[in-house]
This record gives C-alpha cells, structure tokens and sequence, in this order.
C-alpha cells in the first residue's frame, strides 16, 4: 500500500519544479513510510511513498520500462490479487521481469494491454501511468473503490494524488470550498465524483481517465449490471462459500505479518473464520483485534441501534478459532484529545463530523500498527448482503429517498443542526438530496419479469454499492492509511458482489433474517451465537464523561467568538448544546462533534470558504 502523486503540465518545464513535486509527494508520507521516490521529466512529475507489502526489496517506486518509441512509467498504490496469475500469462508472451512484485505486473501489463488491463485485474488499486509513446497520462481506480485517487484540473494540464492533501501541496491549487462543497459534505448522499475541494475531483470507482494536450477524458470499464439469476438456492449458498473461501485465502498473501478487525458481528467472523483455518493449514496463527470502550460491556444498555455489546461474541469467535487476540480498550478522555481530532482531520481531508466513530478507528489501527502491517475487514457485507436494518424496514425501504436517510442510525440524524441559518438557506439540502436521489435512482437497470418488490431491492442494493459504501471505504482507506497500516476488504472482491448483487432478494433473505446467503455459505467457520446476533453498527462509547468533554471544548470555542467557524455554524445552537445535560440526545452530540470538527478544520487548513 502507497501514495502517489503528480504533475502534467503541456505548457511547462517540470524539471525546474523539483520542489514543488516533492512536497506533493511527502504529504503521503504517512501512507508509505518505507520509502520515496520521485521521476521527473520537461512535463511530468511522478511522486511516490511506498509501504513494503510484496517483495519488500524490489517493488521501488516509480518504475519504468523504456521501449524503443518511449519510457513508460508507472506510480501504483494497493494490491493485485491475482497479480500471480497474470505474470505467468504475461511471461508466456515474452515478457521478463526483475522483481516479484504486483507493481510489475501492472506496468508489463499495460504495455501488452493497455488500459484494458483494467479489466484484468482482481483487486484494490489506483495508479497513475505516464505513457511518452503517446504523451499521456493514464489514471485508473479498481471497481468499487477501495483506494482513492483524485484529480484536479490545470490551466495545461492535471495534478493529482491519493488524498487531496498532496494536490493542495501545490501552489497551482486554491484551498477553497464553495458551497457545492459543503452542500455533499452535509447531505451525505455520496454523490460520485466529489471531493469538497473547489476544482478537484474524485476519480469515479471503475474509470480510467486520460489527459493528454487535447485534455481529460473518462471512460467507465465496469459497472453493476443486472442479470438473471438462474442458481437455485442450494447452488447459490455453495457459490458464495466458495468465493468467500477463495477470496480469503487470495488477500492473505503478504511478506509482512496479517490480521483481522473482529467486531463480534457476522461479518468480521466469518472473515476470522475462514482466515484461522487457511493460516492453521500453513502452520501459523490468526491474530485478531477488537476496539472496545473503558466499562463498556458493564455499563452497556440497549438502544434503537445497539441491542448487545460485542465483547461477549468477540470471545465466542476467539473460542472458537483459536486466535491471538487483543482488546484495544480507549477511554473518553482519548477519544476527546483535541489533537487526536486533528490528526482524524488531516487524515480525511475535511470535517467529516463522525465523532468517535472515526477518533476510534484512528486509535485502533495505530494499535494495530505497531503489531502488524496488513488487516482484513469485514467492511461492505452489509452492502452486498443487505445488512443494514433499514433493508428491513418498511418505511425506509419505501421512501422516496436515500434509504440511510430515512432511517433513525448514527449517522443520518441532525447533521445540518448545528449550522448557520444562512448557510442552511444556502444549502438548500431537501432539494439537493430529492434530486441526487433522482439521479441515482435513474441510473440503475433492471430485469424484466420481476415484481415491485425485487425491483425496489435491487435499486436498494445498487445505491449502497455505488454510492454508501463508497463513505466507508473512504473512511477505512484514509484513517487507517494515516498509520501505515494496510486494510483489506474481502466484501468487496468484484466477482462476489456481481454474483450476490443479482441474486434475488428473496433468497438474500430466505430464513427472515438479514445476509440470509452469508450466514448460512460460512455458518462452518461461525459460532452459533454469532450466527443468531442482529446486526449491530460499529462501537460507540455510552460514557457520558464523552458529551461532557465535548461541551467544554464547545466552550472553548464560543470564547473564541471572532473565528471564522461561526461563518459555517449557528452560534445560539451551541449555546444551548453546551448547556444541556451531559446525558444529551445522540444528535446534539453528533452536532458538537460537527462543530468541533469545522472549527479545527478552518485551523489546519486555513480554507477561502465562498457561500452562495
């Protein structure tokens, strides 16, 4: 896992941008710790920061290949599953490599395919080729997206990066946000393409874009069509054990030690499951780790969105696979360090306003970090499953909206609360939200033959995989690439998400329980009590020493009353939250985290904020 970074300008000579370069390319720093490199030429500037994986000593970065009509360099970042696979296939056609590396593989690969190599390749990765038989510069972004790349477009030219943090290292790109910006940031639709900051853009999942002296061009390889699904139940189950197992086993592949994050729900158990017994055959064992709040199991009462702790089934998995594991237990006085904030902030580009949910995962990855280099996650299962309560949830599966909208979760209620009524004015969220969702919902295809209630399922299911899942995976890759420490997410293996994705909901739900297929294709690797649990959402400390710390640090900034947070925030909103009872609605509490968020935001930064 890496960053990467870099310069296109047609009308310029780069080589005397050295600088300028390298800034951009140690902004990801944190993303490969290992090593650097940069390669420059009169037009173009490649920058990389590497974190060692596969063949730790000959996977340097940038790499090149010189033919006879030009130079073809390649800066990669994430991993090729079936990197193994496609060298043999690469050396029957004559091609000789140098290291065993999947970065290899990609750049000898487009040279024999071009960008149809894309279409080739089984798993995460964004990179970014310089073509000079062409002149081009080609990016592209595995099928759903787990690792980011984003781009932004010059006066002769692109810069871009994995996070857009290095674009903004460069003097070429305004740190600005407008309210386009701010409008996604709160309405949390997870429109495609975007990326808050004025001028730049996410490279959508599953595209290639190409700059040339002609300018940007993209084009889609792969998306989420709708077929028939002709498997009968028996055959389906079976089918998606065997993609389980064999994605598993493919994403245990490293030279640097593994493990998984076990929550103690159905999802991360079955990953720990079939990982324990793939290591077991290899003489090896499985190290898990779980994030847990101080006394929570103890003091833990039962909500709309919690029913259970997940201490007691993290055991019963542990149990049963015979796992190394640890508990990385955090206090409120952690989670609320101010600088931990600001580190949660630098990592994600933006105040995301997510609390602890996001301080958490920060602490628990760093933990990680220091024991292992990689981990898998069950992150997305409940997107290609249909986990999420409100897939079984009449009112939100009927709503002419975004179904995690209309839904009571952690993280749908309140978000626009604490703002600035002009801003709010601005904003105009119910009519940015109704026409996004039109949007999507427009775009998604359907068989023919099916009922209402199969097509409303699919067009559920098809919103999570190109639209809410995107969030989390964002989340995921930039939190836990702030630490070093590479994740990977088996849910999202292309071939297993095509093939459930058109699966009738019917049998996604044949038993009336939620990931009816998951449950029962690894129920062999899963303890019963898992197997019979409801979904339950990530952790959340009940602590109310939490709300309290953030009441007073909410304090500390309306003594600030001159900072331009208050441009973005309703000052008599914060005034009567800080007042409030420590024992506060989940909302006001989400709300001062937002509030924070901005106002640690507007420091690190330092943003030309234009509203309206």
């Amino acid at each position: 896992m890496c960053g990467i970074a870099g310069w296109v300008a047609f009308d310029s000579d780069l080589t005397k941008r050295r600088d300028v370069l390298t800034a951009m390319t140690e902004t990801m720093a944190c993303r490969g710790p290992d090593d650097s490199g940069t390669w420059l030429r009169p037009h173009v500037g490649l920058g990389h920061r590497r974190l060692a994986v596969i063949d730790l000593a000959g996977g340097t970065q940038p790499m090149e290949v010189r033919t006879p009509s030009g130079t073809v360099a390649l800066v990669y970042t994430g991993e090729v599953y079936n990197f193994t696979e496609l060298r043999a296939e690469l050396e029957r056609k004559g091609h000789r490599f140098r290291t065993v590396s999947d970065t290899e593989v990609v750049l000898l690969g487009y040279l024999e395919w071009g960008e149809s190599l894309a279409e080739r390749l089984n798993g995460m990765f964004a990179f970014a080729i310089w073509d000079e038989r062409e002149n081009k510069l080609v990016m592209i972004r595995d099928r759903l997206g787990v690792k980011p790349l984003y781009y932004h477009p010059t006066r002769d030219g692109v810069l871009f990066g994995s996070e857009p943090k290095a674009i903004l290292a460069n003097p070429s790109a305004r740190k600005a946000v407008d309210t386009a910006g701010l409008r996604e940031l709160i309405g949390f639709t997870m429109a495609p393409g975007w990326a808050m900051w004025k001028d730049m853009h996410e490279v959508r999942p599953a595209t290639i874009v190409t700059v040339d002296a002609r300018g940007i061009r993209t084009r889609t390889y792969w998306k989420l069509d709708a077929r028939t699904h002709t498997d009968d139940l028996e055959t389906t189950v079976a089918t998606v054990g065997e993609l389980m197992t064999d994605i598993v086993h493919r994403q245990l592949v490293a030279d640097v030690p593994q493990c998984v994050l076990l929550s103690g729900g159905l999802d991360s158990s079955a990953v720990t499951g079939l990982a324990a017994g793939r290591l077991a055959e290899q003489g090896e064992r499985l190290r898990t780790f779980s994030v847990d709040f101080a006394n929570r199991e103890e003091t833990f009462r039962a909500d709309e969105n919690w029913d259970s702790a997940d201490t007691p089934y993290i055991r019963d998995v542990v149990d049963l696979v015979g796992s190394e594991h640890r508990f990385v237990t955090l206090s409120p006085h952690e989670l609320t360090d101010p600088a931990l904030r600001r580190a949660v902030i630098t990592a994600r580009d933006m105040p995301v306003g997510f609390g602890e949910t996001d301080t958490s995962l920060y602490l628990l990855f760093k933990a990680i970090r220091a024991e292992s280099t990689v981990a898998l996650s069950g992150e997305s299962a409940d997107e290609v499953f249909g986990g999420y309560r409100w897939f079984h949830d009449p009112t939100a599966v009927n709503a002419h909206t975004f179904p995690w909208l209309a839904f009571r979760s952690p993280m749908s209620g309140g978000r626009a609360a604490p703002l600035h009524p002009e801003l709010r004015r601005a904003l105009d969220l119910d009519t940015y939200v109704a026409d996004e969702y039109a949007t999507a919902v427009a775009a998604v295809e359907h068989v023919a033959g099916v009922g209402e209630h199969e097509r409303r399922m699919r067009t559920i299911g098809n919103l999570h995989l190109t639209r809410f899942v995107r969030m989390l995976l964002d989340r995921k890759d930039r939190v836990s690439m702030a630490v070093g420490l590479e994740v990977r997410v088996p849910f999202c293996d292309h071939r297993l998400v095509e093939y459930v994705y058109n699966t009738p909901w019917s049998m996604k739900s044949f038993d009336g329980r939620e990931k009816s297929l998951l449950r029962h294709a690894t129920a062999h690797v899963v303890p019963e009590s898992v197997r019979g649990r409801l979904k339950s959402p990530y952790p959340s400390t009940q602590d109310p020493a939490y709300g309290a710390a953030l009441q007073q640090q909410a304090k500390e900034v309306l003594a600030d009353g001159d900072h331009p947070v208050f441009t973005l925030i309703d000052r008599a909103w914060l005034m009567e939250a800080v007042g409030r009872d420590v024992t506060m609605p989940s909302g006001d509490r989400r709300g001062l985290d937002r509030v924070l968020d901005l106002y640690h935001w507007i420091d690190i930064y330092q943003p030309e904020i234009h509203i309206g």
